[in-house]
C-alpha cells in the first residue's frame, strides 16, 4: 500500500486517498510537495496553519497550496477523501474552506476508485479535469480565523483556540504578549484585519461549529463556549453564517 508520501510522485494530475481516523486523532505540523484538497465525508477536523486557523465540518472541504505547513486535529471520528493535485495556475494559491457542491462531491467519491495510473486521455481524465474546473471556481466559506505572524499575537490566539471562553480583559492580553494596550490593540487589528473581541467571538463561532458538527445541543454550546444565553449565542451566529445554528448543518 502507498503512502501518502508515495502518492505525490504518481504521474497524474491528480491521485486520490481514503482514509478513516477516530477522535482526537492529531497529524502532527506537515507539509505537502503537492496540493491538497482534504474533503470531510463525515465528521469535523481543525487545521491550523501559519496564516489561519480552519473548522471543517461535514461536507466541506480544505484547499491547502504545496508547501503549506499545517496540522490536523479530529474533533470526532472522520472520514476523509483527500486528493493531491499537481499544480495548475488555474487553481486557488491560498488556504481556504470549500462549500462542496454535489457535483463536486461525487466527483471525488468517484476519484477514490480509479486506479493509480488512471487512462488521463479516456472517462478518467475527463473526471479529474471536472474536479480541477470545480476547484478552480469554488464557493467559499468563513470558517477560519486569520492568525497574526507575530509570535506574541500567535500565542494570544493560541490561547484562545485551546479556550474560546477566556474572558481576560485587553490588559491582561497585552502584558501576555509584553505589549503596551496600543501597541498590541495596533498590531493585532493590522495582522488580522480584526480586533481581539471579533477575533476571540469568531474563534468562538467556530468552536460552536464543530460542536455542532459532533451532534451536541444547542443550549450546551451556548454555555460552553463562553456565551451568557441560548438566544445570543443563536443571534451571533445567525449573525456570522445567516442562518441559526438549529440550520446550520442541513
Amino acid at each position: 500500500m502507498l503512502s501518502s508520501r508515495d502518492l505525490e510522485w504518481v504521474p497524474r494530475p491528480v491521485v486520490a486517498l481514503a482514509d478513516e481516523y477516530p477522535a482526537r486523532f492529531v497529524d502532527p505540523r506537515h507539509s505537502h510537495a503537492r496540493a491538497q484538497l482534504l474533503y470531510a465525508a463525515a465528521g469535523v477536523m481543525s487545521v491550523v496553519t501559519d496564516d489561519a486557523s480552519f473548522v471543517i465540518p461535514p461536507q466541506r472541504a480544505i484547499w491547502m497550496p504545496a508547501g503549506v505547513f499545517h496540522e490536523v486535529t479530529c474533533r470526532s471520528a472522520v472520514s476523509v477523501r483527500t486528493l493531491y493535485v499537481e499544480a495548475d495556475d488555474r487553481l486557488p494559491g491560498d488556504c481556504r474552506v470549500l462549500e462542496v457542491s454535489e457535483l463536486l462531491r461525487a466527483l471525488i467519491l468517484e476519484a477514490m476508485t480509479l486506479p493509480r495510473e488512471y487512462d488521463h486521455a479516456g472517462r478518467d481524465g475527463r473526471i479529474v479535469q471536472l474536479i480541477l474546473d470545480s476547484i478552480a471556481a469554488p464557493a467559499g466559506s468563513r470558517l477560519c480565523a486569520p492568525m497574526p505572524h507575530d509570535a506574541r499575537l500567535r500565542q494570544v490566539c493560541q490561547a484562545l483556540i485551546e479556550d474560546p471562553t477566556r474572558n481576560d480583559s485587553l490588559d491582561d492580553w497585552a502584558e501576555r504578549a509584553c505589549m503596551s494596550r496600543r501597541t498590541f490593540t495596533r498590531a493585532f487589528r493590522e495582522q488580522t484585519g480584526m480586533s481581539l473581541a471579533e477575533w476571540r467571538q469568531h474563534v468562538r463561532l467556530l468552536e460552536a461549529l464543530a460542536r455542532l458538527a459532533c451532534g451536541q445541543p444547542v443550549t450546551t454550546i451556548a454555555f460552553d463556549v463562553g456565551y451568557e444565553s441560548p438566544s445570543a449565542f443563536t443571534a451571533a451566529f445567525q449573525r456570522a453564517f445567516g442562518v441559526p445554528p438549529s440550520r446550520y448543518l442541513r
